[in-house]
């Protein structure tokens, strides 16, 4: 067993376990918490894949800013903090019976899909981030203004939202 294989392993186990506490927990703030453990770690195996800037780049925007985002979320809604009772049991009994199909579906498909052995594409000594900047401003130029106009007028409708509801109390 190899080191990167142990990293692997545990930053596997903190993605799943982080992604099931998120959908098993009720409170918002503990949701919160389990979903910015997933991020960090989905961050770490970007980092055993050698891909640092998407590894730094998860680190930024998802874990801080997404994170923070919902945090403000859970501060300008109203959330009750009961739980559901009995209702949820017989639901969580047919999530993991859904779970342990698709689980076992997906396993069967791996094992029996065709891996080719081919050799990565590229010059190793080309840095990746420059490679990102070079495609991103010059291939991807238009997308990328698009996805910015998008993420300010989804900033301005928050905003616009978050102060209607604020003027009818």
């Amino acid at each position: 067993m190899t080191g990167s294989f142990a990293a692997f392993f545990i930053l596997s186990l903190l993605t799943i376990g982080g992604a099931v506490f998120m959908i098993s927990f009720t409170r918002v703030v503990h949701m919160v918490i389990s979903i910015g453990i997933t991020f960090l770690s989905i961050a770490g195996l970007f980092v055993l894949l050698e891909a640092e800037f998407v590894a730094i780049s998860q680190v930024l925007v998802y874990s801080g800013a997404i994170s923070i985002l919902m945090l403000f979320g859970i501060m300008l809604t109203k959330h009750d903090a009961t739980d559901e009772g009995k209702s949820r049991a017989q639901k969580s009994w047919i999530s993991f019976v859904a779970v342990a199909v698709f689980f076992i579906l997906m396993f069967f498909a791996i094992q029996n899909a065709p891996w080719p052995n081919v050799p990565a594409e590229g010059t190793p000594d080309v840095s990746n981030v420059k490679q990102i900047g070079i495609d991103v401003f010059t291939k991807y130029v238009i997308p990328f203004e698009l996805l910015s106009v998008l993420l300010l007028v989804s900033l301005v409708g928050a905003i616009i939202m978050a102060k209607k509801e604020g003027g009818k109390e």
